[in-house]
C-alpha cells in the first residue's frame, strides 16, 4: 500500500468528528484527572461570569452615595470580592491546566509510542514506498493535533459555551429579552460566518501542508543521497527542485493567508456591529433611567469577556478542523493493518535441526510480475546453499521470504516442518541472522551500532564479534575508537567497514539460521578471504542460505542453485556444475575473464 501520498485526501474532504470519540480511550486512564479538571473548569467560568456583577456593585454604590458620606468598608469589601473572583478565575483556570496536563502528555506518550510500535510492524513494501520526510511530517502534525483536540475542545469550545449559557441566563433575569436575542444572533451570525468561511478556506489549509510535506520530502531525499549528488555535480539541479517545491508551498501559503485575512476581517466586523447594537440599547436605557451606570458597565463587561473567546472561537474552530484532519491521517496509518500477520494464537518457532524447505513457491510484488515460479529446494540442517544467478532471477526474494518480510502466493516455506506463516514472526526472525548486501547503521557509535546485535551483550562479547569479524584493527586505529559516531546511515564509514559491522552484529546475535546475502560485495581481496574464513566459522554448525554474486565465495557450500528468470535452473555442486557446462559454467567464464581482465588493467 502506497504510504501518505500528498493527495490522499480532495481538497474538499471533510473530516470526521468522529475522530475525537477515538481520543477516550487515551483519557481513560486518568478518568479522575479528567473530572477533577473539568469541575475547576466550571469553578473558573463562575468566578469569571461573577465578576461582572461585582463591578456593578461597586460602581452603582460609588455612583448613588455621591456626595454623602461614605461607609469606606463597603466598596472595599465589594473591591476585595472583585479582586478574588478575578483572582479565581485565573487560579482555577491554572489548576485545571496542571491537573489535566498530566493526562495530556500521556496521551500523547501513548500514541506516539503506538505509531512507532504500528510503524515497524507494517511490511516491508510498505516502507519502500513511503516518504520519509512527507511521513514524519504527517506524524508529527498528527501527535500535535490530538494535543490540540484534547486541550481546547475541552478547555475552550466547553468553556465558552458554558459562558454564553451563564451571561444569557444573568441578563434575562437581570435585564430583558432583547439583550439576550441580540447576543443569541451575534453568536449564532457569527458561528455561521466562521464555519462557511472556514470550510471554504480548509482546502488552502490542506494545500499548504501538502506542499509542505513535497518540499520537506524533497530536502531529506536529497540530503540523505549527498554523495550521489556530488558524484553528478547536481547541487544547482537538487536546489532548484527543491525551489519549485518552495514555489509552489509558497503560493500556497498565500492563499492561506489571504483567505484567513477575509476570515479575521469578517469576525471583526460581525463582533463590532454586535457591540454597537448593544451598547446602543444600554445608552438609551441608561438615558432614560431604567438601568443603572453600574448595570451598564456590566453588559460591557460581559460583551467583553464573550467577544473576547468567541473570537478565539473562531481560530479554535480552524484549528480543530485542521487538527480533525491530521489525526484523521494519522488514525488512517494506524487503521491500515499490516499485510504480513501472525495467526491467533500463534505459537513460536522451535529450531531443533534447522532444516529449511521451499516447497512449490510461487511469488510477486505485483501481479502482473512474477518473480519465483514453482521454487522448490531444501536446506539441510546445519549445511550451507548458495543461490546464484543474473540480477532479477529472484535470489534475494528467497531471502526475503525466509525473513518472511512477504507471504509466498502458492507453496509453502517450512523450517522444521513448521510453516513460516503459522509461527509468530517475532520468534523467527529471532532465529535468522542476516548479513545484507548493503548496510545501514544509526546516527549513533560505533560500539552501539554493534552491540545492536544483542543489546544486552557485555561489552567483552562486542569486542569479541568486532575480532571475529576483523574489525578491531580498523577501530584502535580511530581516535575514539568503540566510540566513534558513524554518521548518518553510517557513511563515515566505508562500504566494507560496514558490511563488517553486520558480521559483527550477526556472531553476536548467536542465532541458528544465516542469510548472507552478497555479505563480502564491498570488500577488497584480501579483506574478503578474511572475512569468508569468519563466515565459514560462523556458519559451521548453521543452517545458511548464501546469495552470490561472486562464484568464488560459494565454491565450498554444500550445494549450489542456479537460479534464472525466478526458476531454478540448475542445482549441484560446485565441480558438479562446471562439468555440466550449463548457465553456472557460463557465470563462471563471464567471471574469470572479467576479473583476468581486471588484472591486467
Amino acid at each position: 500500500m502506497r504510504a501518505y501520498a500528498d493527495n490522499d485526501y480532495p481538497a474538499d474532504h471533510k473530516p470526521d468528528w468522529k475522530v475525537i470519540s477515538g481520543l477516550w480511550p487515551y483519557l481513560a486512564e486518568y478518568r479522575g484527572r479528567v473530572v477533577l479538571a473539568l469541575v475547576f473548569l466550571v469553578f473558573a467560568k463562575l468566578a469569571t461570569v461573577a465578576t461582572p456583577i461585582a463591578l456593578k456593585y461597586i460602581i452603582d454604590y460609588l455612583d448613588q452615595n455621591r456626595g454623602d458620606e461614605l461607609l469606606l468598608w463597603i466598596p472595599v469589601l465589594l473591591v476585595v470580592i472583585y479582586g478574588a473572583l478575578r483572582f479565581g478565575s485565573t487560579l482555577f483556570g491554572e489548576l485545571r491546566d496542571a491537573v489535566f496536563a498530566r493526562v495530556a502528555e500521556r496521551a500523547m506518550r501513548r500514541i506516539s509510542l503506538r505509531i512507532f510500535r504500528h510503524l515497524h510492524q507494517r511490511e516491508l513494501s510498505f516502507h519502500l514506498d513511503r516518504k520519509t520526510g512527507g511521513l514524519a511530517r504527517d506524524i508529527e502534525r498528527g501527535t500535535n493535533g490530538i494535543s490540540f483536540l484534547l486541550r481546547f475542545t475541552l478547555f475552550n469550545i466547553v468553556p465558552t459555551l458554558l459562558e454564553i449559557l451563564m451571561v444569557a441566563g444573568i441578563l434575562l433575569v437581570a435585564f430583558n429579552v432583547a439583550y439576550v436575542v441580540a447576543i443569541l444572533v451575534s453568536v449564532v451570525v457569527y458561528v455561521a460566518f466562521s464555519i462557511k468561511v472556514t470550510e471554504w478556506r480548509t482546502r488552502f489549509v490542506r494545500e499548504a501542508n501538502a506542499r509542505d510535506n513535497q518540499s520537506n520530502s524533497r530536502a531529506v531525499d536529497s540530503l540523505l543521497n549527498y554523495e550521489t549528488v556530488k558524484y553528478f555535480n547536481n547541487e544547482a539541479f537538487e536546489a532548484d527542485l527543491y525551489d519549485r517545491d518552495l514555489e509552489d508551498w509558497e503560493q500556497a501559503r498565500l492563499k492561506n493567508r489571504l483567505s484567513l485575512a477575509t476570515l479575521n476581517a469578517g469576525q471583526a466586523l460581525i463582533i463590532g456591529v454586535a457591540l454597537i447594537t448593544i451598547m446602543a440599547m444600554a445608552v438609551q436605557e441608561v438615558a432614560l433611567g431604567k438601568i443603572t451606570l453600574g448595570d451598564f458597565t456590566m453588559i460591557n463587561a460581559y460583551l467583553i469577556q464573550l467577544f473576547i473567546p468567541l473570537n478565539a472561537l473562531g481560530f479554535v474552530y480552524r484549528e480543530i478542523r485542521q487538527a480533525l484532519v491530521n489525526v484523521e491521517r494519522l488514525f488512517k496509518l494506524l487503521g491500515d493493518n499490516p499485510v504480513v500477520v501472525d495467526k491467533p494464537d500463534a505459537p513460536p518457532l522451535i529450531v531443533d535441526n534447522g532444516k529449511v524447505c521451499f516447497d512449490h513457491v510461487d511469488f510477486s510484488y505485483r501481479q502482473d510480475r512474477p518473480i519465483l515460479k514453482d521454487v522448490s529446494f531444501t536446506i539441510p540442517a546445519g549445511k550451507t546453499l548458495a543461490v546464484v544467478g543474473a540480477s532479477g532471477a529472484g535470489k534475494s526474494t528467497l531471502a526475503r521470504l525466509l525473513f518472511r518480510f512477504f507471504d509466498v502466493d502458492n507453496g509453502s516455506i517450512r523450517i522444521d516442518g513448521q510453516d513460516l506463516r503459522d509461527v509468530t514472526q517475532d520468534s523467527l526472525r529471532a532465529a535468522i541472522g542476516v548479513v545484507p548486501q548493503d548496510t545501514v547503521l544509526f546516527n549513533d557509535t560505533l560500539y552501539r551500532n554493534l552491540a545492536y546485535g544483542r543489546p544486552g551483550a557485555s561489552e567483552e562479547e562486542v569486542h569479541h564479534a568486532a575480532r571475529l569479524a576483523h574489525l578491531e584493527t580498523f577501530i584502535h586505529s580511530l581516535p575514539e575508537g568503540y566510540e566513534t559516531r558513524v554518521g548518518e546511515r553510517g557513511l563515515k564509514l566505508s562500504g566494507g567497514e560496514k558490511q563488517r559491522v553486520a558480521i559483527a552484529r550477526v556472531i553476536l546475535k548467536n542465532p541458528p539460521l544465516l542469510i548472507l546475502d552478497e555479505a563480502t560485495s564491498s570488500l577488497d581481496s584480501i579483506s574478503e578471504q578474511a572475512i569468508l574464513g569468519a563466515l565459514r566459522e560462523i556458519s559451521r554448525q548453521r543452517t545458511t542460505l548464501v546469495i552470490a554474486h561472486r562464484l568464488s565465495t560459494i565454491r565450498d557450500a554444500d550445494a549450489i542453485l542456479v537460479m534464472d528468470a525466478g526458476r531454478i535452473v540448475e542445482a549441484g555442486h560446485h565441480g558438479e556444475l562446471l562439468a555440466r557446462g550449463g548457465h553456472y559454467a557460463r557465470l563462471w567464464e563471464q567471471q574469470n575473464c572479467s576479473e583476468q581482465s581486471n588484472a591486467d588493467l
